[in-house]
């Protein structure tokens, strides 16, 4: 099919080199030989009247024609995705199709397990694919690399749509032998002296958890070990005078396998609040509709059967 002179064929092709930056990863990415990725960017180049990818060194860059290209052509192929290519209606004990969800292992932990069970009720067939939260949430969004992301509100975007999945409150994870543990507290002064283990999660580009409490309410802090991983905090503790900071639902879940001990953060804090965000254009997919309900109903389920909270 042709549109003003151009294959709309073409438009796929270009939207997947310019995402790659390179013809032999796009033309895997499409299934086709490289040679195929060759003559579809030539016929580009002649209609567009620009080079679009030039050689830099031993890598593939963008003309300025490509950069303004580029995120026309995926806002155009996600309308026609979400318009026309998907059905008008979704029957979860009909289908098998799999959704991308972006989740840290944090929610992969506490809450995907309820989304699953839950799935599980109404469909056998429907697949879950989880994917890091990457360091650029846009591009996950508009590149269709990700359907939804369950996040923490800091890091949602501006320009897509949220939905508010609950509050998170954080506490202070202990080895159960440590002297706190002993003491049964944990004052402020023993808090800002301690050892404190960090989770900084892999590419995200603003500040973590840990260095976000530094930074607004606890000046003094000596940050011994950092970790990539929210669910290996509470095992970096072990054996260790060191202190952890942790989402509490995390929290109580490492608590049922490990000898630690939760104390309350010895400061006041505001709550985190976990929200779920998808594409603007994805808005009315009637298969995200019900994955953002049952999320919902996910957390509902999540605290159905509430544990005991961090020491006060």
């Amino acid at each position: 099919m042709r549109f003003q002179k151009l294959d709309l064929n073409l438009l796929v092709a270009l939207d997947a080199l310019l995402r790659e930056r390179s013809i032999s990863r796009a033309a895997e990415h499409m299934h086709l030989s490289q040679s195929a990725m060759s003559s579809a960017l030539a016929r580009l180049r002649a209609y567009f009247d620009d080079d679009l990818l030039i050689s830099v060194g031993r890598k593939l860059e963008l003309t300025s024609r490509a950069e303004v290209l580029k995120e026309a052509v995926r806002d155009v192929l996600m309308r026609v995705d979400t318009s026309i290519a998907t059905a008008p209606e979704f029957d979860p004990s009909e289908s098998d199709r799999k959704f991308q969800l972006a989740v840290s292992d944090y929610t992969a932990a506490t809450l995907i397990p309820h989304l699953l069970a839950l799935a599980e009720k109404q469909s056998r067939a429907v697949r879950f694919d989880l994917i890091p939260v990457p360091g650029r949430p846009q591009r996950a969004l508009e590149s269709g690399d990700a359907d939804l992301m369950v996040i923490s509100r800091p890091y949602a975007l501006p320009d897509h749509p949220t939905e508010t999945l609950y509050q998170e409150e954080v506490c202070c994870v202990v080895c159960s032998d440590s002297r706190f543990a002993r003491a049964g507290e944990l004052t402020l002064e023993q808090y800002e002296a301690a050892g404190h283990v960090a989770v900084q999660p892999p590419a995200m580009d603003r500040p973590s958890l840990e260095n976000w409490f530094k930074e607004r309410y606890v000046k003094a802090r000596h940050i011994e070990v950092t970790t990539f991983s929210f669910v290996s905090a509470p095992y970096l503790v072990m054996g260790t005078e060191r202190i952890a900071i942790m989402h509490a639902r995390l929290a109580q879940l490492a608590r049922k396998s490990l000898p630690v001990t939760l104390f309350a953060l010895p400061t006041p804090t505001p709550h985190l609040e976990q929200v779920q965000q998808w594409h603007r254009h994805r808005t009315r997919d009637p298969g995200l509709i019900w994955v953002r309900g049952l999320l919902h109903e996910a957390v509902l389920r999540m605290d159905a059967e509430p544990d005991q909270g961090p020491t006060a």
